[in-house]
């Protein structure tokens, strides 16, 4: 489990703070601080007019005291015109990895020198603290690692904005978490688990199908994924009631795989152990259900999560079955490995047909496809509306999730129709992301409805700072979060 940071707000001056590592920041050209001045005197003067630290972004000198601050540390700010809050996000992710590098479990941190007196800063920062920190150490024998348990603001910064930061940094580790758990421990009847407890709160009520009853229903796309794996797989629905009674809710839909060995159509040995990843789009959505049951927007949300074992059982699917959807399209399988799209045309057409959603955004990491045309620093996103698609393109800006749109032209809907039934489950030739988002398109009907295929974001990158050295990066938590505030 991710480890917490309890924040606090003391309205306090400099002078009366006791603590045993005081951090401040410092823009280039930037004025001693007076109260800073009066408990070191020259020793700061000095210090700032070294030629080692100006004040450039990032860069740090600390200094060393005989009163009631034991350590200060000063960061570079840079510009003060260049500093934006995702600048701010990336600098707490490296504060707190030097705070734990140093084993202190308690600092001040003075709010009024890195500008958190503006909201979307302080939100940012503990984003930031909370995401640098974050250490996947369940299944380690001996946790030597340290955490920082403590920091407490000074100055002129709003609480609610501090705890919001928060709230969004746990549930971003909340989907890492789940995301990094091996696959013989999170299975779909964990996730149902975890669904239930989140459901305890205020405005929320669930729903699991479980495979049983899939056939009976109708969800012949999502069965034939199923049906080869002895785990059993789970329908899970969540609906969150925050808005006025009526409205259409905001769909939010998840692929699930707990495990992905490719069915049939197996897998190559190397690095499949990654493939516990393939649930990470499911795990986005279980951040954001941590996040809206802590926060409570104005706002109807109906949450969905296709979850399952894609297994090479002796009645898993084989290349060239021909399954019907719940929305009674025929999908001839010529490949059983590009089984998450199956999944999800179930759960879209469902979800579409018996909640009728305002929109749909799904989260998969649907195709190796993507790596190869975005790598890691970018999401691939189509749809079907171009509101909501700009939406989220300006979501990603201010959430540093960055997004890229591919095209959705009627050229490639031609490219999955069958030979023997409706549609096939691949392209015919190439452009696999896009093919993969017209597959999709077909099971959404006239809903605005936007694909995010994050299998080059939900795990690997490296950067920012504030993304884990190893393992699931809880990618769109923020990036959709940041939307849902604005639809409420």
């Amino acid at each position: 489990m991710s480890q917490n940071i309890s924040i606090k707000l003391e309205k306090v001056s400099i002078k009366k703070v006791k603590t045993s590592l005081f951090i401040s920041g410092k823009f280039k050209d930037e004025k001693v601080n007076k109260s800073l001045d009066d408990l070191l005197g020259s020793t700061l003067k000095n210090a700032f007019n070294t030629d080692s630290f100006k004040g450039d972004f990032g860069k740090k000198i600390d200094l060393y005291s005989n009163g009631k601050i034991n350590k200060f540390s000063f960061y570079g700010l840079g510009d003060k015109n260049k500093l934006d809050s995702n600048k701010l996000r990336s600098l707490a992710a490296n504060i707190v990895r030097n705070i734990e590098m140093n084993k202190i479990s308690s600092v001040t941190i003075d709010s009024n020198s890195f500008g958190l007196s503006n909201s979307l800063n302080a939100q940012a920062f503990t984003e930031g603290l909370l995401l640098g920190q974050y250490k996947f150490l369940d299944y380690k024998s001996k946790k030597t690692d340290f955490y920082l348990n403590e920091v407490i603001f000074i100055g002129d910064v709003d609480l609610k904005s501090l705890s919001k930061g928060q709230v969004i940094g746990e549930s971003v580790n909340y989907a890492r978490d789940l995301g990094n758990h091996p696959a013989n421990f999170l299975t779909p009847t964990y996730l149902a688990n975890e669904a239930k407890e989140i459901s305890k709160t205020k405005n929320f009520k669930i729903k699991v199908i479980d495979v049983k009853e899939f056939e009976k229903l109708g969800l012949g796309s999502f069965y034939s994924v199923a049906r080869g794996a002895k785990e059993p797989a789970k329908f899970i629905i969540v609906e969150y009631s925050g808005g006025k009674k009526g409205d259409k809710p905001f769909g939010l839909i998840g692929k699930g795989l707990t495990f992905d060995t490719g069915g049939i159509s197996l897998k190559p040995p190397p690095r499949m152990d990654e493939m516990k990843f393939d649930m990470c789009g499911g795990a986005a959505v279980f951040g954001l259900m941590k996040a809206v049951a802590a926060l409570q927007p104005k706002l109807n949300i109906i949450f969905a999560v296709g979850a399952t074992e894609n297994m090479p059982g002796s009645d898993a699917s084989r290349p060239g079955d021909i399954v019907k959807a719940y929305n009674g399209k025929t999908i001839e399988i010529l490949n059983t490995d590009a089984e998450g799209r199956l999944v999800l045309a179930d759960v879209l057409s469902y979800i579409n047909e018996k909640y009728k959603p305002s929109a749909m955004i799904d989260f998969a990491t649907l195709t190796g496809a993507v790596l190869v045309a975005l790598g890691n620093r970018a999401t691939g996103l189509m749809g079907n509306n171009e509101d909501l698609i700009n939406q989220i393109k300006e979501s990603g800006m201010a959430t540093n999730e960055k997004v890229w749109e591919l095209p959705l032209w009627p050229e490639y809907s031609k490219d999955i129709k069958g030979k023997y039934a409706d549609i096939q489950n691949i392209g015919k030739a190439g452009a696999g992301t896009i093919t993969a988002g017209a597959f999709l398109k077909e099971f959404v009907g006239n809903t605005p409805w936007c694909h995010l295929d994050i299998a080059g974001t939900a795990w690997g990158p490296k950067e920012p700072s504030y993304q884990p050295k190893v393992g699931a990066t809880g990618v769109a938590v923020r990036l959709i979060y940041n939307l849902i505030e604005k639809k409420k």
